[in-house]
Parts: C-alpha cells; structure tokens; sequence
C-alpha cells in the first residue's frame, strides 16, 4: 500500500476552512493507516501558529498523534544532499530562486524524503511539485486519492 503525505497547504486550508476540515477528516477516514506526517511540515505549521493556544493545538492534534504511532518521516542526510542536487539541476535548466515561494526547498525537501521512504506527497500545488518533477522521479496526487492502493 502506498504512504501518503500531507504537504502544509492542505492542513493549513483545513486550519481555517470548515469545509476543507471535512474534506481531510474523510480521507483520515479512509486512508488513515497508510497516511505519515513529515517532520519537513511540522516547522511550517508551527510558524503560522502564533500563539501558545495555536502551537499546542498543532502538536496535540497533528504531531503528537503521529509521533506516537512512530509514523513520522524525517528526511536523511542523504535527503538532504539530493535536494542540492535538484536544485542544482532545476537552475541549471534556468529556474531561479526568486522565481519561487520561500517555501520552494521544503518542497524539494518533502519530495526527495517521501521518494526515499516510497511515500506520495498529497498536495494542491501541483506547479511546484511538476517543476520538481521535470529533474526527480517521485510520486505526488492532489487531494484526494480515492483510496489507498
């Protein structure tokens, strides 16, 4: 069965979306099992939770649950030396840095780990990930896949 991996953009949405909030307690619901968080989202949704309140909520509802479970992947060193290497690839194809979001090498970082760790990346961003893509071979769905295969 394949692991899924939330990129932050579908927590976030589902952060301050009702409806988005469904959406993912229904995948959880279906695909719970085969679904990982990455230690590459945990600093991002911390930083946009800015209060005490906020912080304690993302831990008690996203992080530990997973820590518990032992279902977190954290990118190797081996991860972390790829992710040079495609960034180094996608430059060399003219891509600059300023042509994407700050975000863009957490993107690259999520990418290279769930590759590593056979893990699809469940995202919304489909540009970034199809730019990564053009230089690395890994798998990303956009939410969200009907069932876990």
């Amino acid at each position: 069965m394949t692991k899924y991996v939330l990129d932050t953009n579908l927590y976030v949405r589902a952060i301050r979306s009702v409806e988005q909030a469904a959406e993912l307690e229904r995948f959880y619901a279906a695909a719970l099992p085969f679904i990982y968080l990455s230690a590459v989202v945990v600093p991002e949704l911390l930083a946009g939770a800015t209060d005490a309140r906020k912080r304690e909520a993302v831990e008690r509802a996203l992080v530990r649950p997973f820590l518990r479970r032992g279902r977190v992947l954290t990118p190797s060193f081996g991860a972390w030396h790829a992710v040079g290497r495609v960034l180094a690839d996608l430059f060399a194809q003219g891509f600059r840095p300023a042509q994407a979001k700050p975000s863009f090498t957490n993107d690259v970082l999520l990418a290279v780990s769930c590759r590593e760790n056979g893990a699809a990346v469940v995202t919304d961003n489909q540009a970034d990930f199809e730019r990564i893509r053009t230089v690395l071979d890994f798998e990303f769905v956009p939410p969200w896949p009907a069932s876990p295969r």
